[in-house]
């Protein structure tokens, strides 16, 4: 078995190791970490000392002046009113297509000729019906010459002038169903053809058929004319900025297909319908586009300068968004504040106006407040 041998220290010693040990100990705990901010009854301080403090910015806030600028995506339209489709009066094949797509075309053009077994017999009742009422004059004068020599008596001139009246109602039928398959213009068809024409001056754009293709629904688009001399911007608006959108308001519209270029106009017409997929409203802004720069579909966006009641605004960078929840941290002291909830209305991109919750020359943290939460 080993032996274990026994150390004992100088008295003298121990003495020094009990006071160097209670020397050490105070001077573990001697630096105590500063807090960045305390809070009591809901206000949050910062102390002299706290790191934040250099993070933190406060300014007053500012009247709104009463009208705000808010910017909304928006796209090219062109106006219903000067756009038409065309589609066929009846069923038939297409003989000759005489437009293509984004052709210019003027009033009474022909688009495109049908032949269509309808389209002839209207023709031919045309004809038939013109025929009658010429023969039914010739009676009716014939009527009345034999009448004056002393060989007719009242009644067959009578009979002569019912005759006529019924043969030029028929004829001024079957005129009315031809025009009709026609498209109401064009001079008729020696071939029976139906004749397309261009309702007004405009441009295709869209075609839907070639020559030779067959029509077998009357209701089907052929093509669509579409005059684009003055073209709608369309801005989407949120369902929470509606109120905020007037009849009038003056706008200016950028597109992204001409960086640089701009266009100015006002709201002509806000939907009175809300869009129940994108919960946004349509308000159309009417601009004149003699060179047809401007497109149907471009994608654009509306700066909507919006009247409104005199209120205050914050930089975006004050608010405090917590889901549902904005708020902002109001100065009450030499560096305290207080979070308060706001309730806010448009903005430009740069600073937000506050509807509820604030009042002018309230300071307010406008850098740094998410630090605070």
């Amino acid at each position: 078995m080993k032996a274990f041998r026994l150390i004992v220290l100088p008295a003298i010693l121990l003495p020094a190791l009990f006071v160097d040990g209670c020397s050490r100990a105070p001077a573990a705990n001697a630096v105590a970490e500063v807090p960045a901010f305390t809070v009591s009854h809901g206000l949050v301080h910062l102390p002299a000392e706290s790191p934040l403090r250099r993070e933190i910015r406060v300014d007053a806030v500012t009247a709104s002046g009463g009208a705000t600028t808010a910017m909304y995506p928006a796209i090219i339209e062109g106006d219903p009113a000067r756009s038409s489709t065309i589609v066929s009066p009846a069923i038939g094949r297409v003989v000759a297509l005489d437009v293509g797509l984004g052709d210019h075309v003027h009033k009474g053009q022909v688009l495109a000729r049908i032949l269509s077994g309808d389209g002839a017999q209207a023709y031919a009742d045309n004809a038939r019906a013109s025929d009658a009422s010429d023969l039914a004059r010739r009676q009716l004068d014939r009527a009345i010459a034999v009448q004056g020599a002393g060989g007719n008596a009242s009644k067959d001139v009578e009979a002569a002038r019912s005759a006529l009246a019924q043969a030029e109602a028929e004829q001024a039928r079957s005129r009315i169903r031809l025009a009709a398959l026609q498209g109401g213009g064009g001079a008729p068809s020696r071939s029976h053809e139906l004749v397309l024409t261009a309702p007004f001056d405009g441009s295709i754009t869209s075609l839907s058929i070639a020559a030779g293709s067959t029509v077998n629904d009357v209701t089907a688009p052929l093509m669509t004319v579409t005059n684009l001399d003055r073209v709608w911007a369309t801005a989407n608006v949120p369902e929470d900025a509606a109120a905020m959108v007037s009849v009038g308001d003056a706008a200016r519209i950028s597109l992204s297909a001409y960086p640089g270029m701009q266009r100015v106009g006002s709201v002509g017409s806000i939907s009175a319908v809300l869009d129940n997929d994108t919960r946004r409203i349509k308000a159309r802004i009417s601009l004149d586009n003699p060179d047809e720069r401007l497109k149907p579909n471009m994608f654009a966006t509306v700066s909507l300068q919006q009247a409104g009641a005199p209120g205050v605004v914050v930089p975006q960078t004050a608010l405090i968004m917590d889901n549902d929840r904005v708020s902002v941290f109001v100065e009450r002291g030499p560096w305290t504040f207080e979070r308060r909830d706001i309730d806010i209305g448009s903005d430009n991109g740069s600073v937000t106006q506050v509807l509820h919750g604030l009042a002018v020359n309230e300071r307010v943290v406008v850098r740094g407040g998410v630090l605070l939460q």
